[in-house]
């Protein structure tokens, strides 16, 4: 079975698993209220809801989840919008769309180290794709990092044929020698390699470190934060929870995210070596010494002259950072 349709089984069991989690009352036998919530399958994304539904952190909190799968951040932050969400969770591609105001981040995740531009073998420089066809998600982190690179090479994407696709296209487009490179990340690039061993890494995450961070976050929607502020603080309590439990207990927090993606363990193990988690106490410090923010102003610049911002936007506007920490007296 290919990673895609794995990573598909393992998001309906995902989804069946949390949705009928715990019963319909809390600890004190109220009744629980239902959250829906986005999330992408892999470490990152799935990581806090595996350890959640395990250690019954919902149910603590008085919450039951209905969890349904996505392939990138921008697809979560519509469904936001409609309000066929209340929560979710994005990459650092996509924090232009909070930044723009169409959603709120209520916790920073982790910082990755998972996305890189690859290329067909004989490919070792950027510069050596003007002209290529290459694939990209939009709005997603493979586009942030292809940005990046044209940028650092003195190119844009017009020296491209840059395409459009979404995440298990460029799996296949790949492989099948339908584009010469992309804009991509792990876990999938390793599934690309068992089929093209040979493909080239032209850049990574860390090659800009001095130039931005890469956070992953949860968001929400701006009506819900404005408008529940209970489910928002639930919510992030379980989230808080969660990311104590994954700091202390990293292998288990690996062997919990594999059983809910059905994928085997060294594969999520793998995922996870390009993650910097983030202890609970540490995002605490970072939001009120203002790191947080350095990092989200990092990212806006980037943003406005990748031309998804028209305009530079304070963090405060879109980082509920206050809620953040608030949730640790509690």
């Amino acid at each position: 079975m290919s990673l895609s349709r794995k990573l598909a089984a393992g998001a309906v069991a995902l989804t069946l698993a949390l949705a009928g989690c715990g019963g319909s009352e809390d600890e004190a036998g109220g009744p629980l209220q239902t959250v829906n919530f986005g999330y992408i399958a892999d470490y990152n994304g799935t990581s806090l809801l595996a350890i959640a539904k395990d250690q019954k952190l919902w149910e603590k909190h008085g919450l039951k989840a209905d969890a349904k799968v996505f392939t990138n951040g921008p697809l979560q932050i519509q469904a936001l919008g409609t309000g066929d969400l209340d929560f979710g969770y994005i990459g650092p591609g996509a924090f232009w769309l909070p930044a723009s105001g169409q959603a709120k981040i209520i916790a920073i995740n982790t910082l990755g180290n998972a996305d890189r531009v690859i290329a067909r073998s004989g490919t070792t420089s950027i510069d050596q794709l003007r002209g290529k066809t290459v694939g990209v998600p939009e709005g997603t982190s493979g586009d942030m990092i292809l940005t990046l690179a044209l940028q650092k090479a003195g190119m844009t994407k017009k020296d491209l044929k840059v395409v459009n696709m979404d995440a298990s296209t460029i799996v296949s487009a790949f492989a099948s020698k339908k584009i010469d490179a992309a804009g991509f990340w792990y876990p999938a690039i390793g599934t690309i390699k068992k089929q093209v061993p040979d493909l080239t890494e032209l850049a990574k995450n860390s090659d800009f470190e001095s130039q931005v961070s890469f956070p992953t976050a949860f968001v929400a929607g701006n009506d819900v934060v404005s408008g529940q502020k209970d489910k928002t603080e639930k919510t992030i309590a379980v989230l808080r929870d969660a990311m104590a439990y994954r700091s202390a207990n990293p292998d288990k927090a690996i062997e919990l995210t594999a059983k809910m993606l059905s994928v085997p363990v060294d594969q999520v193990k793998a995922d996870a070596s390009n993650v910097k988690v983030l202890p609970v106490d540490e995002l605490d410090a970072k939001t009120k010494d203002g790191t947080i923010g350095k990092w989200l102003n990092g990212m806006t610049d980037y943003f406005v002259q990748a031309g998804k911002l028209k305009t530079k936007t304070d963090p405060k506007t879109y980082y509920t950072g206050d809620l953040f920490t608030a949730a640790a007296s509690k």
